[in-house]
């Protein structure tokens, strides 16, 4: 009984997109076709800027756990920089099974409109998943904070969802 809920459990886990591999940087960011459809979602959408330099003090629980949490584990001021920057986190649903790609779009300050890209692919999405897409260290450090970002979900070269900042044109 206790093997058949691990299984399940890793079932689980596996359909939910929580082993999906980390995100690749892609060396161009194609244009592609928009055909949004109702079968697909970006349902929640989760940043954080990870930068001493710019944190506030803060009584909210929330702010200092995240804080905490992004920077457990970097003992000396050289794992702390490699992980300041931006982290973001994408919930999204596929109401039925295909192969989806799910892709961050973004420029940085020091880049001026130069897009960039990460993305992750999923076989045989469907359910809701979490995609997580992180832009730290030496990309970080060098290019600086991201000024406009943008979230795609791709199925055979189309855009079949989007999710965007305010600032994105």
């Amino acid at each position: 009984m206790k093997r058949l809920f691990l299984q399940l459990l890793t079932l689980a886990f596996a359909t939910a997109g929580f082993c999906a591999e980390p995100a690749r940087l892609l060396e161009k960011a194609n244009v592609l076709p928009l055909a949004l459809e109702d079968a697909f979602q970006f349902r929640k959408t989760k940043t954080f800027l990870n930068d001493p330099v710019v944190y506030k003090p803060t009584v909210d629980e929330m702010i200092s756990f995240e804080r905490q949490r992004i920077n457990f584990g970097a003992v000396n001021q050289f794992d702390r920089r490699e992980r300041y920057g931006h982290y973001f986190t994408f919930f999204w649903r596929s109401t039925r099974k295909t192969d989806l790609t799910v892709r961050l779009e973004y420029r940085q300050e020091n880049l001026g409109s130069y897009v960039q890209a990460q993305d992750k692919v999923y076989a045989a999405a469907k359910g809701n998943f979490k995609s997580d897409f992180k832009v730290v260290g030496d990309d970080y450090n060098k290019d600086g904070k991201i000024t406009a970002w943008r979230a795609l979900l791709i199925e055979n070269g189309k855009i079949v969802a989007l999710n965007q900042s305010f600032l994105w044109n």
